[in-house]
């Protein structure tokens, strides 16, 4: 065995990426997206459905959310790909 087999196996442990499932829906997706977030959908709706109305401020808070999503998703993305070079040797969906 070489000295990149063995260093292979000591950190990998013969767990190989998840191949063809990375980045797929899954029921957890789903959930989140229908249940969980329906606070944040009745918000923004009230924002620019309620009385008194000010399009102005609703505006500046989808811009919010939509800011702090972006930059949550970005950074998931970044430790996904660092993980898959970590601990599985190879990007992730390759």
């Amino acid at each position: 065995m070489t000295a990149l087999a063995t260093l292979a196996t000591v950190l990998y442990h013969g767990y190989e990426g998840t191949a063809g499932l990375t980045g797929f829906a899954n029921e957890g997706t789903y959930i989140i997206f229908a249940v969980i977030l329906v606070p944040i959908y009745v918000m923004l709706v009230a924002w620019f459905a309620g009385v008194p109305r000010d399009t102005k401020t609703g505006l500046l808070g989808v811009s919010y959310l939509v800011g702090i999503a972006t930059s949550m998703w970005v950074s998931m993305l970044v430790l996904t790909v660092l993980i898959g070079l970590i601990f599985y040797g190879e990007f992730p969906g390759v």
